[in-house]
């Protein structure tokens, strides 16, 4: 009997060991239930109303409140006793630790993060959380290779956000192939394909309301919260009646007529902050997040303060034929780069076929070029060029396989790069090109000086098309995409103008006498990136 029972221990002992091998040998994030017990988990109202200071809205989507939100999701209001069901169902293992990154400098992300941590902690889920450092992009956003079902990159959740610059944007991300933490299925290629499919606005709403429901339950991200974009800018700086818009992209803002007042010494420097601390990112990613973004480079067409493309920046015209299948943009005569050198139809040719290449850019500009005549053929390397691009003296023809709703927006705010300066570039790794120490752009200012990770000086493009701009010298500060330097700079009379999205530094903006805060609503989600790969073995 007593070695019958020892049997039966040891048996029940090396399944138990069986059972936790196993389980650290999967990624358990894939499981549908793990996911939905983190959103139970986590208190985002208290949140909130807490550490984002009555400034954010708890999330139950990626797509913001609204006229295109859908009313009836799940909103997994905080449940810590459903999260340890779902998790015990799922047979969650606890011995991991889930390696959470993110790539906010700010105090708020990192409170968030110890939140996090005693919210999952408390439900039987260990994490650790780091913040990531140089190519962020290539970190968070790297695929898996062609047909591997492993994942490419190192983390099992990312902190971040999407700032849709179109609502397609907060999707398309998700297709097969096209995502670094999620495989995709064709469920949600068929959902994202009706999203794509039509320019029918009625059709358009009821297929983002589907996806919407799909994915309130698959919880892909895990939707956090919305927050507003707060501008700020100093009583030395005038607009003179520019526009106030979307910050974190391209729009007709009338920056040529900015003037600032005149320091004690005489000199009219604006200062600003966004600038590299070791490189330059391209703009085919965030094209409006960084000063260098902004003010460098210039786009085919314009936008107004809500993204809406509205008229020609590099174009003199454009044409879009009535089927909505073909777009035509006629280049202004005499265009340059800052080297003086001529920007012409061929360079945008070259960098649309580029991008198409390139690792990683927004998805808006992706969803644009793949609908290309001829594209998947370059990508595949079955082609030399794009078939659907033309270029004839100063004209380039786009034809387009399948329709794009959002094609002029895409050139409201893609910016071409100088073909003379990267033709034959490696396009899987243009950010490690050494012309992202000093950039040659096309935009109303050019880099006069860099001292990388001190400060960036600009100054106007005298052979600027649209004429030259009135402040003499811009001078920009690093930080990221929250600058923990915002107060101090502000205090000293060193920041005239930026936006943040950092609640904790609103109000003390406010209280300052030489300073206004404009807030502005935009699509912008914060959300946890789950990723649901098979590990690495």
């Amino acid at each position: 009997m007593n070695k019958y029972i020892a049997g039966v221990a040891l048996a029940s002992a090396i399944q138990m060991v069986s059972t936790a091998a196993y389980a650290a040998s999967v990624n358990q994030l894939s499981d549908v239930r793990v996911r939905q017990a983190i959103a139970y988990a986590i208190d985002m109202d208290t949140i909130a109303e807490t550490l984002l200071e009555g400034k954010a809205i708890a999330a139950d989507s990626m797509i913001p409140n609204g006229a295109w939100k859908t009313e009836g999701l799940n909103k997994y209001t905080y449940n810590p006793q459903k999260a340890r069901e779902l998790l015990k169902a799922a047979g969650w293992n606890t011995s991991q630790t889930l390696d959470v990154v993110y790539y906010y400098g700010d105090q708020l992300t990192a409170d968030l993060m110890v939140a996090m941590q005693a919210y999952l902690q408390d439900v039987g889920i260990k994490m650790s959380y780091r913040k990531l450092e140089g190519d962020v992009s290539a970190q968070l956003g790297k695929l898996p290779k062609a047909g591997s079902q492993t994942s490419a990159v190192k983390w099992d959740i990312a902190y971040g956000a999407r700032a849709a610059l179109a609502l397609q944007e907060y999707y398309n991300g998700y297709q097969s192939g096209k995502s670094s933490y999620t495989a995709g299925t064709k469920e949600l290629d068929k959902l994202i394909g009706r999203i794509n499919g039509t320019v029918d606005v009625s059709a358009q709403k009821q297929a983002f309301a589907d996806f919407q429901k799909y994915e309130n339950q698959q919880l892909t991200d895990i939707p956090l919260y919305y927050q507003q974009l707060f501008i700020y800018q100093s009583d030395r700086l005038n607009r003179n009646g520019g526009a106030y818009g979307n910050e974190q992209f391209n729009y007709d803002w009338g920056i040529l007529d900015w003037t600032v007042e005149p320091d004690k010494d005489g000199k009219q420097v604006l200062y600003t902050n966004t600038a590299p601390s070791q490189f330059f990112e391209h703009p085919w990613l965030n094209p409006g997040l960084n000063v260098q973004s902004k003010v460098g480079f210039d786009h085919l067409l314009t936008a107004d303060g809500s993204l809406v493309p509205t008229k020609g920046q590099l174009a003199a015209s454009y044409q879009v034929s009535s089927d909505g299948m073909s777009l035509t943009f006629t280049m202004k005569d005499g265009l340059k780069w800052h080297d003086d050198q001529p920007l012409t139809a061929a360079d945008v040719l070259w960098s649309i076929e580029t991008a198409s290449k390139v690792p990683g850019i927004n998805a808006v500009f992706s969803s644009t070029f793949d609908a290309i005549e001829g594209a998947k053929a370059f990508v595949d390397g079955d082609a030399d060029h794009i078939s659907g691009l033309s270029v004839e003296g100063n004209k380039l023809s786009i034809k387009f396989a399948k329709l794009d709703p959002n094609m002029l927006l895409t050139f409201s705010q893609f910016a071409p790069l100088p073909k003379h300066l990267l033709e034959g570039i490696n396009t899987l790794e243009l950010q490690q090109n050494s012309y992202w120490q000093k950039p040659i752009g096309s935009g109303p200012y050019k880099i006069a000086e860099v001292q990388m990770n001190d400060y960036v000086r600009f100054t106007p493009f005298a052979d600027y098309h649209a004429g030259v701009a009135k402040i003499p010298e811009i001078v920009a500060f690093p930080s990221g995409q929250n600058d923990a330097n915002v107060l101090k700079n502000a205090a000293a009379g060193r920041l005239d103008f930026g936006f943040t999205k950092s609640v904790g530094d609103v109000n003390a903006l406010e209280a300052m006498q030489h300073m206004k805060v404009i807030a502005a609503d935009i699509p912008y989600t914060r959300s946890l990136r789950v990723n649901n790969y098979a590990k690495k073995p």
